[in-house]
């Protein structure tokens, strides 16, 4: 069994998580600079069994698509290009930031650690795929 890799895309940095091998437990893994995501997937698939790429779709409030999907799409043009094995599925990212931050402050992190805005988008990748799981 193979794990499923939530993506928490963003313009300068994207945060990651992955469930356990029996798609039970989701745990942040690590946020990497965008321009390295893809190369960082090719060297985890090489390592680590995945089944499923889950990419958060950030929506506005109205249910529109948030402009940064016009940042998101490229991104996987390419990568069901370079890694056409794995299936990507979406899954609505609203709030997740927030979300995040709230979880930053309930575990007791201080003022700068919760600045540390890496932190906050693996936290994120977290929630995407916890939702996701929850939702199954």
């Amino acid at each position: 069994m193979g794990r499923i890799l939530a993506i928490d895309f963003g313009k300068k940095r994207t945060g990651i998580a992955v469930t356990d091998e029996m798609k039970i437990i989701a745990s942040g893994l690590t946020t990497v600079d965008t321009k390295e995501l893809l190369g960082f997937l090719k060297t985890y698939i090489s390592k680590e069994k995945v089944d499923l790429f889950l990419v958060g779709k950030p929506k506005q409030m109205d249910n529109t698509d948030s402009e940064s999907e016009t940042l998101i799409v490229p991104f996987l043009k390419k990568l069901e290009q370079q890694i056409p094995k794995i299936p990507i599925h979406r899954v609505d990212e609203r709030f997740t930031s927030k979300m995040a931050f709230q979880t930053m402050i309930d575990s007791g992190l201080n003022k700068n650690q919760r600045k540390n805005k890496a932190l906050v988008d693996e936290i994120s990748a977290t929630i995407i795929l916890q939702s996701y799981l929850y939702n199954q």
